[in-house]
């Protein structure tokens, strides 16, 4: 599936930190308020990073509205997280393209678990695959209130 006039790359130098981190600190429900220098540690830090863009990645012009980050060792475990596209691009297809892409990265095809957390949007990722966890009792976390 290809949406025409828009891209997806995972070379992280065409990344907008600016965006990512715009969307992330003000919009996001799960990292409002994040520092823009934690976003960079992220994205340097994860594995892939995907990259929705308005136009040809790279060319002149070219506008980020999206974005994903896959943690993950590339053979037994990946964590899908931050994923987005802004608001003036929803409902074009662009979230489904970015999961078509991610689900069938060649990169992660043997991966066992594939995870994500989710507050509102269970039915898209239900169409890639990812269901409700089988043993939630075996899960543990640790989470830090407020960290930013």
């Amino acid at each position: 599936m290809m949406i025409k006039g828009f891209s997806i790359s995972t070379n992280k130098k065409y990344l907008d930190v600016d965006v990512i981190h715009g969307f992330l600190n003000q919009e996001a429900y799960w990292s409002k308020g994040i520092p823009k220098e934690t976003v960079m540690k992220s994205i340097e830090n994860t594995t892939l990073c995907f990259g929705v863009y308005k136009g040809v990645v790279g060319n002149e012009g070219s506008e980020q509205v999206g974005f994903a980050r896959v943690i993950t060792d590339l053979a037994t475990h990946a964590y899908l997280c931050d994923v987005f596209i802004v608001p003036d691009y929803r409902k074009m297809g662009l979230s489904k393209w970015l999961m078509e892409v991610i689900t069938n990265h060649s990169e992660l095809e043997g991966v066992r678990r594939f995870m994500l957390a989710t507050n509102d949007a269970h039915s898209l990722y239900e169409k890639y695959g990812f269901n409700q966890i089988d043993n939630p009792e075996l899960f543990m976390q640790k989470v830090r209130k407020s960290p930013y």
